[in-house]
Order: C-alpha cells, then structure tokens, then sequence
C-alpha cells in the first residue's frame, strides 16, 4: 500500500463510539466518511423495528431496534423512549467505550469561514480531553486552547481546571429554536460562525441540545438519561434538556466542567413547527417550574457516585415535580429503573454484544 494512502489513526479510535438515533438509512454517513470511518457507530433504531435501515458499506457498527432494546432489558426497556430520539441513550448504555459522540441523521459535516470542512468529532476529543474552568470566568474563553491562556487576574489556584464531562457543540443553517420561534421565524438561519468554546459557570443551567453532543461515558454517563418522551407520554423535545438539567447539577456537585461553542454542525433540516408545539407546549408551560427546582436542587455530600446523586435527584423529582403533574411521578421511576438497566449492563458480561461489520 502506498504511503500516502494509509489513513491516520485517528483520536481515541478505541475509546469512543458514536451513537446515531434513526429512523431512516443512514446515506449521510457518506459526507462523514472521512471523519467517522474508523470508529464504532452504535445505531439505535426507532419505531417500526421490522424495517430494514441501510447502513452504507465499510463502516463498523451494531444496530439495535425495539426488539433487541426489549431483549436486552426486559422488563426495564419501559425507561427507553419509543418514537423520539431520546431513545438514543440506550446506545450510551450498551456501549463499553470510555467517550460518546452522538449526532442526529439530519446533521452535515458544516465548513468554517475558511471554507475548509469541520472535523466536529476532532474538536469534541479536544473539548473533552483539556480541563474545564467552571468555578471562574475566563474572558479568553477557554485558555487551554492554542494561542490564548488565562488573563491578568486569574487565580492561580484554579488554573489547573476541573475534568470535563460534557462537549456541547453548536450548529450552523438552521437554528435549534422552540416552535413558537420557529413560527415567527420561519426563515432565519444561523450563519454566525464564532470560534470559541466557553465553560458554562458553576450554578449556571443551560439548554443541552443533543443533535452534536460529546461526553465522558465513564465520568457522567449514568446522568445522560433523556427521559421519557414519545410515544404514550405527554411530551417530547424534552429529551435533551432534562438530561442536561440533570447532567449540569450532578456535575457542580462533584467539581466538573461542561464546555459549549466549537464545533459546528450543518443542520440540514427543519421539523415541522406545527408537529413541534403539539410535542413542546406542556414543556414549555412546565419549564418555568422545572428551571427553579434544578437551580434550587442540592444533593447531599453522601452522593458521591454520579448513580447515587442521579437517584437522590429521582427523589426530589418525585417529590417536588410531582405536584406539578403526575408525569413527573412516572418519569422519577423511570429514572431510578434507568439506573438499575445501568448497573446491571454494565457489570455483568457482554448480554448486549451485538456486533456488524461490512
């Protein structure tokens, strides 16, 4: 094989899987070749699990459709999500990797304003790989990248950062908008290329959007629970949001950081705003009794697992939310039961391995 041919072993090749919710083939993966190919892909497939969901050649991956979520959790499987995407976190479960990337179907490698093409992934491994500045502002951004570093004033007792758990990144074209904005913005596209990663503050909430997400599967992963949404629940295109309103309190308890900006997705598509409100508008109006109770939520110094803080958040779920509907009643349960499918799957053998490569 000529030199020139031979592919770069890329980062954390061995470390990392990425996770891809579907209901459709997977024909973009082509434009993500280049940067993808080497990796394992965990593929989640929702709804109708008869269907055959073609996957393009030479990428190595495991599928898993209803039938197999139910096969491998049993009774359990009633804390995955049908018909939504928050069904992608039984790929964060089943995997045995150390980092996740996951990405949605409708997300297109985007270019900068050099015009050369994003390696998201790349900066994700970066994000996550360089510490965090959780616990003081840096008004460099992040000074762990290249050409830049902590400004005057800067304690140097903190300049060592805190690990990171999380890598938000962003997205170019469409906007991830609620649907009352997108009905009064039907057109707007975000073209605003910003080349900058920030730490979100300790004590600071923020809207976790899934579409372009990396994490620390061996640091947090136990909190990336995205809830129950879809299919027989009242609510949906909340599965990212609770699971980063959850994330984000466990990880100020234990000195974490979470990093959001660079990298870029292209978001292809728009969802219909119409089907969007039908699945948000109970959020919406709950929203403004979950934001006070997750900044207002503590978890006692005993909680020192990420499973024994997200369990004492069941809790005061339960307790507090479940007076503002008796979903949330449903939904602190299902969170326990997602703990225990956790614990379970990822202590005994290989009950999950499900393995293909063309």
């Amino acid at each position: 094989m000529a030199g020139s041919s031979v592919k770069p072993t890329p980062l954390l090749k061995d470390e990392l899987d990425i996770v891809i919710p579907t209901i459709r083939n997977l024909d973009f993966l082509e434009m993500w070749r280049p940067f993808f190919e080497q990796y394992h892909l965990i593929i989640v497939q929702d709804g109708d699990p008869s269907k055959i969901i073609k996957v393009p050649d030479g990428f190595d991956y495991e599928l898993y459709n209803r039938n197999d979520i139910n096969r491998i959790l049993g009774p359990k499987a009633s804390c995955i999500s049908f018909k939504d995407s928050a069904c992608r976190c039984f790929g964060y479960m089943v995997s045995k990797k150390k980092y996740i990337y996951t990405i949605d179907d409708d997300c297109f490698v985007a270019k900068n304003p050099s015009g050369e093409l994003i390696n998201a992934l790349e900066q994700h491994i970066k994000n996550l790989l360089s510490p965090s500045t959780p616990f003081f502002f840096n008004t460099l951004y992040d000074p762990y990248r290249e050409g830049a570093d902590f400004v005057r004033g800067y304690p140097f007792s903190l300049r060592e950062g805190a690990p990171t758990a999380v890598s938000h990144g962003l997205w170019l074209n469409i906007p991830d908008y609620d649907a009352p904005t997108q009905l009064v913005k039907p057109r707007e596209r975000n073209t605003r290329y910003v080349d900058a990663v920030l730490t979100v503050p300790k004590g600071t909430l923020f809207p976790m959007c899934g579409m372009n997400l990396g994490f620390n599967r061996e640091l947090i992963g136990p909190a990336m629970y995205f809830g129950l949404m879809g299919d027989g629940q009242p609510i949906g295109r909340y599965d990212d949001m609770w699971a980063g309103w959850c994330m984000k309190v466990i990880c100020d308890h234990m000195g974490w950081g979470v990093k959001t900006g660079l990298p870029y997705i292209w978001h292809s598509k728009a969802s219909n705003p119409f089907v969007n409100l039908k699945k948000e508008y109970k959020g919406i109006y709950w929203q403004e009794d979950l934001i006070p109770f997750f900044q207002s939520a503590v978890l006692p110094k005993e909680c020192v697992t990420v499973q024994q803080c997200y369990i004492e958040l069941a809790k005061q779920v339960k307790e507090k939310l479940g007076k503002v509907d008796p979903y949330f009643i449903k939904l602190a349960d299902a969170m326990v039961t997602w703990i225990e499918a956790w614990d379970e799957l990822n202590s005994s053998g290989e009950k999950s391995s499900k393995s293909t490569s063309k």
